[in-house]
């Protein structure tokens, strides 16, 4: 089943003379449980891309379906609510509420959306990740990596249509990033849960079902 699709999708800066395609008519699908790498040089375009299918940012022309919604129909209060339930992120620094225990980042989601926790789902997520006995420490209790299973906790507690993950292990060191590397393939298969992952790391990269490279804002290459 088609999860995520995208048209022609084209994200322009400047005007004029001046301006420059970003992202320069990129058209991708992927589908439920899939696990796809998106890797390229600095300036490819492929964190632009990212900030898009997350709904962070609009694409200045094209088309992103989600799970059969076409995010370009929503206005700015609808897409916030879309994004918090049916997108997770999963960014390099983390991003986690010092004040609040890891158990109350990764249910933050879903208290901001006025939902229940399905406490098995949480329970769940808690010992795939390997954090059950962390959950209430704060979160300067913890190694870099142990808070990039929070983060990664947080994104799935939704149970998003995808889950976007933007070099999720650019911030740790080389035990710790095979260790995220290895748990973000481990919910994809447990879960079932579709990851776009972003590195430029060729070697992390191969982790995927598919990678695809982007060069000056086009899809050049897929593998």
């Amino acid at each position: 089943m088609e999860i995520l699709k995208t048209e022609n999708l084209v994200k322009t800066y400047g005007q004029g003379d001046n301006s420059f395609n970003a992202v320069d008519g990129i058209s991708l699908s992927v589908e439920k449980g899939e696990f796809i790498s998106i890797v390229g040089a600095s300036g490819s375009g492929k964190s632009t891309l990212m900030h898009m299918l997350g709904g962070v940012d609009r694409p200045t022309s094209g088309k992103i379906t989600i799970d059969g919604t076409e995010l370009s129909e929503m206005n700015n209060d609808k897409l916030a609510i879309f994004r918090r339930r049916q997108i997770g992120i999963v960014y390099q620094f983390y991003n986690l509420i010092p004040i609040l225990t890891v158990e109350e980042n990764i249910t933050l989601p879903l208290d901001l959306d006025g939902k229940a926790v399905d406490n098995e789902r949480l329970e769940s997520i808690l010992d795939t990740l390997g954090i059950k006995e962390k959950r209430h420490n704060l979160p300067n209790e913890l190694s870099g990596g142990q808070q990039q299973r929070v983060s990664i906790a947080r994104a799935l507690i939704s149970d998003p249509a995808i889950l976007l993950a933007d070099e999720p292990t650019g911030n740790l060191d080389s035990r710790a990033t095979e260790d995220i590397v290895s748990l973000l393939k481990m919910t994809n298969k447990k879960f079932n849960q579709t990851i776009i992952m972003i590195t430029h790391n060729l070697e992390i990269a191969k982790v995927a079902d598919r990678i695809l490279t982007v060069s000056d804002g086009k899809l050049v290459e897929e593998v």
